[in-house]
């Protein structure tokens, strides 16, 4: 049994939620999220609440039913307070600018590197810091996640693109000679 999937949706103010077929649909001023479930799981709308249910008894279902939970929450949590990651660069000459709708990054290569900020996404640049931020948790975690990518920290100099909670183990260099 689900602990996840039992536990109701709580609806914050301000959004509007409805089902139109097996697909929910969240509101907010302009916004609209959309979650099809595919009739894998039953919905069940109470004014502020979402509740789920099984629609089997197969452990796919199960599955399903703590899964789709979890992600309609993530799109009420999106709605309501957004999400963001944020990256701190690390090494001399590093440097990150966001140019109209392209992040610019040089991080040491012969050429910089050129980030399309993806649509939705707002990413900002304060000295080495970059805030990647949006409604879409999948979305802003990929986004981090391509721009950890061109420069992952090495474990050396801990130079290179990091999260900034993020603890890099440092290795002791070569020993000095004898």
């Amino acid at each position: 049994m689900s602990r996840i999937g039992k536990r109701p949706v709580t609806v914050p103010s301000g959004i509007e939620v409805s089902l139109d077929g097996t697909t929910l649909v969240a509101k907010k001023g302009n916004l609209e999220k959309r979650l099809e479930t595919h009739g894998r799981v039953g919905i069940n709308i109470d004014g502020s609440e979402v509740t789920f249910t099984r629609v089997g008894d197969e452990k796919q279902d199960a599955a399903f039913w703590g899964t789709y939970r979890a992600l309609f929450n993530n799109i009420m949590v999106g709605l309501d307070k957004g999400y963001s990651k944020s990256l701190e660069i690390n090494g001399v000459g590093y440097r990150a600018a966001v140019e109209g709708k392209t992040l610019k990054l040089q991080l040491g290569f012969s050429h910089d590197v050129n980030f399309e900020i993806p649509e939705g996404l707002d990413i900002k640049v304060d000295k080495n810091i970059i805030t990647v931020s949006g409604t879409d948790k999948q979305a802003v975690g990929q986004a981090a996640a391509e721009i950890r990518a061109y420069r992952p920290p090495e474990p050396y100099k801990g130079k290179g693109v990091k999260y900034t909670d993020e603890v890099i183990i440092r290795k002791a260099g070569k020993a000095a000679g004898k």
